[in-house]
């Protein structure tokens, strides 16, 4: 059984004196791990950071083996080592990839959506917005997407302003009524629509939280979302 993909590593841990064990989210083989012999070196430990993108291949006796992965660099994060906001971007990526996941199932959209928004961390200074709609997409592939098209009450596609956080479901002002406290208001930026202000982040990451938490459960058993993440939303707060 031996393949070969293309990927960025999202985790790693050592194995045994000289080894260790990566996590790479690939392009047509999704969330799947392999031991990568000398993976404990000093020369390896530089290429196996996570957020690196590398050419994998990917051997074991049985499909069902953990298996072996050789491992060649493709592209290097370790410029944003010095950008602690770009930094904590990336760390909260991996961290969502690991967590949310299943392993070996394919998810080509995210994945490429994954690629850009990993380039973006090093040009595009406003990638925190890119980074939601990001997280958007991943409550999509996980099969707990938003319908944000149209009002779940009246229908209508305007005036759109809060979220049923049982349903996902976008509600207009008109159709909240009385029940506008009890939702969760929805910014523009998860509708798509141009730049966003600190305060509109923080709305739709509480949206996004919100269902990443309620899907998610089986997997967190009580537990929160991962830390990376919220460091990242405490940053974006005071940045």
């Amino acid at each position: 059984m031996d393949w070969q993909d293309e990927g960025c590593i999202i985790a790693m841990r050592a194995h045994g004196e000289a080894a260790a064990i990566i996590e790479v989210f690939t392009a047509a083989h999704g969330r799947h791990a392999g031991v990568v012999r000398g993976g404990a070196s000093r020369k390896m430990a530089a290429v196996l950071q996570p957020g690196s993108q590398v050419a994998v291949t990917w051997q074991a006796r049985l499909a069902e083996h953990i298996g072996v992965f050789t491992v060649e660099p493709t592209r290097s994060r370790a410029g944003l080592m010095a950008d602690r906001l770009g930094l904590a971007g990336l760390n909260a990526i991996c961290a969502m990839l690991h967590v949310a996941l299943p392993e070996r199932q394919p998810h080509p959209q995210l994945w490429r959506a994954t690629m850009a928004l990993l380039a973006a961390l090093e040009r595009d200074a406003d990638w925190p917005v890119a980074y939601l709609r990001w997280e958007a997409l991943l409550l999509e592939e996980l099969g707990f997407g938003l319908d944000l098209g149209r009002c779940a009450v009246t229908g209508s596609r305007d005036g759109l302003a809060y979220v049923s956080p049982r349903t996902g479901r976008a509600v207009s002002a008109e159709g909240a009524g009385d029940w506008a406290a009890r939702l969760l208001p929805l910014p523009a930026v998860l509708l798509g629509q141009g730049r966003a202000s600190g305060q509109e982040l923080a709305q739709g990451f509480a949206v996004t939280g919100h269902f990443l938490n309620r899907g998610l459960e089986p997997m967190l058993q009580g537990r929160p979302l991962p830390a990376a993440r919220a460091r990242l939303l405490e940053l974006l707060a005071t940045s």
